[in-house]
């Protein structure tokens, strides 16, 4: 992989930083990870000067990169810790398993668009993140073989609960997903899996690309 030029100077590390702070990231793992990972290496050539900009931008395949205050506010709710394995759905650019890596044991990220996938591996590769393995399948099915997990995150926004996600999850684990209408408003929830069933908790409002079942017929 070609080196990348830094990100424009304009926006800055540190003014992204403090930018997460002021809206209310304050977990010192989530804040070094945000800090430790590249996010330059994730963007397109043509948003290099806005990768650390607050706000989403677009890749490959219809998809998009998060904006880092949601990809901070996710990861902090997800509460990872250093022995977990987490399952991420939806690669995309492999900015937020990055994330992840810096705090799991262990991540899998299903990417159902193999150029996302194969592009993302690469990329986590050259950087030095062994313990992401990204594959290229239908996320929705929960990739049950490997777990349970002990945290899923899901970076896409389904319309309703899918249950072979939360049958992926380990007694005690956490979910984290966007859930509402497809090209409309949805609300980002919290799931926890207790003895009792699963309890759910609303957070904030967010805006995500559509969370579809099985791989992509093309790319």
């Amino acid at each position: 992989m070609a080196e990348r030029p830094p990100a424009d100077d304009r926006v800055g590390r540190m003014e992204f930083m403090l930018t997460l702070r002021r809206r209310g990231i304050s977990n010192a793992a989530v804040l070094r990870a945000m800090d430790e990972v590249p996010r330059e290496h994730f963007v397109p050539n043509a948003y290099y000067d806005q990768a650390y900009a607050d706000q989403a931008l677009p890749i490959a395949c219809g998809q998009t990169i998060s904006q880092p205050y949601v990809v901070a506010y996710m990861t902090e709710q997800l509460d990872v810790h250093p022995q977990h394995r987490v399952l991420e759905v939806g690669t995309g650019s492999g900015y937020q398993a990055a994330i992840l890596s810096r705090l799991a044991r262990e991540v899998v990220t299903v990417e159902r668009y193999f150029t996302l996938a194969e592009t993302a591996r690469a990329r986590l590769e050259t950087l030095g993140m062994p313990n992401v393995e990204v594959l290229a399948d239908d996320g929705l099915t929960g990739v049950a073989e490997r777990g349970p997990y002990d945290r899923i995150l899901v970076t896409a926004a389904a319309e309703e609960i899918p249950e072979a996600l939360v049958a992926s999850l380990a007694e005690g684990g956490m979910m984290i997903l966007p859930l509402g209408p497809h090209g409309g408003a949805q609300d980002l929830v919290k799931l926890r899996k207790t003895t009792d069933g699963v309890v759910r908790e609303d957070l904030i409002g967010v805006r995500f690309v559509p969370l579809l079942a099985g791989k992509a017929r093309e790319l």
